[in-house]
């Protein structure tokens, strides 16, 4: 199977079956996260305990590249704490902008796929609305959050 058809695939199913689509109710981090270029919109709702994010979610609407690629985030980073969220964020971020390693890449799991998106730039503001609403979220910002200058 070639590396585009793959791409395919995992794309497809993350944006047709996302396991982390749905709401917390009792999530204590809540941000929204928008794309004006694409009309992307997202909740991203995290439940944070001493420091480890214990569950996620994320409701809203937006093309398959921003929904997959939330959906692809949040099975990474559950389980992890806020420390470790954010250097994935940190190096998903540099993949965006073709500076990682194969070993940074391979971190990223499923999300590594979407390394060629840079190519696509109309995509990348997509690909990038729930990484970003998220660092900005445990940066402790509390407003709506958008792609506008990423």
């Amino acid at each position: 199977m070639n590396e585009k058809t793959f791409y395919n695939e995992i794309l497809t199913d993350h944006n047709l079956h996302p396991g982390n689509k749905h709401d917390i109710p009792d999530a204590n981090l809540v941000l929204e996260g928008v794309n004006p270029s694409c009309g992307d919109d997202i909740i991203l709702k995290l439940k944070v305990v001493d420091g480890v994010i214990r569950d996620g979610g994320f409701t809203g609407d937006g093309c398959a590249v921003s929904q997959a690629s939330a959906d692809m985030m949040l099975d990474l980073v559950i389980g992890k704490t806020e420390a470790e969220a954010k250097r994935l964020a940190d190096i998903f971020f540099r993949m965006i902008k073709g500076n990682i390693t194969e070993e940074e890449r391979e971190e990223l799991e499923e999300a590594g796929i979407l390394k060629d998106i840079a190519h696509m730039p109309a995509r990348v503001k997509c690909a990038v609305l729930g990484w970003h609403t998220m660092e900005e979220m445990l940066n402790g910002n509390a407003e709506p959050v958008t792609t506008e200058d990423k």
